[in-house]
């Protein structure tokens, strides 16, 4: 028994040997051709791949923390022009009804007449009327925000991550981007003493080239 054990510690041992070498070498290079790729502008036209983008909140409450929040669906198109960024284009969709805060007796609540209201506003959406780069990687993307039935002016804070082809004949690219509002221009106004008006947004973007 212990002969064969032996041998087939030994085996496995000597195909490790020889695969190792080879995966570390293809690894390198994958990582390689992915770092040149990320240096690149990305240009196109690009559509939202939901299953690896979301969108995420942060409230205060009651003046003593910040709740984090989700909405669990988006969706959308961007066109980048590198050579004119400013011809750039967004266009976001949130169905409300994804919304996620881990606690579904709050998420009921905030789907509610009280405060979203998705029954009449289902959905909230994004189009750009502006893009501006800042540096190599940042843009500034302004544009309108329809949230709880009213439209108001929203400028968002856009990184660039990455980009480069998938394993699967595509090509990616991904952004995050952030903003401040304040629920109040959207009529939400319902418990302002304790809900914090001041709403933290962060969108996690990644999206195929058409």
């Amino acid at each position: 028994m212990k002969t064969t054990t032996q041998t087939l510690f030994n085996a496995h041992a000597r195909i490790l040997a020889l695969l190792l070498p080879a995966a570390a070498a293809l690894h390198g290079t994958a990582f390689a051709a992915d770092y040149k790729l990320q240096a690149a502008e990305p240009g196109g036209a690009y559509a939202i791949d939901p299953v690896h983008s979301s969108v995420q909140f942060f409230i205060g409450h009651l003046g003593v923390s910040e709740l984090p929040g989700r909405f669990n669906s988006v969706s959308g198109n961007f066109t980048l022009d590198p050579s004119r960024p400013e011809k750039s284009q967004v266009s976001l969709e949130i169905p409300v009804s994804s919304l996620d805060t881990n606690h579904a007796q709050r998420d009921k609540d905030l789907l509610g007449p009280d405060f979203f209201n998705a029954k009449q506003f289902p959905a909230m959406r994004f189009v750009s009327t502006g893009v501006k780069p800042r540096g190599a990687k940042d843009y500034v993307v302004t544009g309108n925000l329809t949230l709880h039935g009213m439209t108001r002016p929203v400028t968002l804070a856009v990184q660039r991550i990455g980009a480069g082809p998938d394993p699967w004949g595509g090509y990616r690219s991904g952004y995050i981007a952030t903003a401040t509002l304040q629920r109040s221009d959207f009529g939400m106004n319902y418990m302002l003493e304790g809900i914090s008006d001041t709403v933290k947004l962060q969108l996690n973007i990644e999206a195929t080239r058409k």
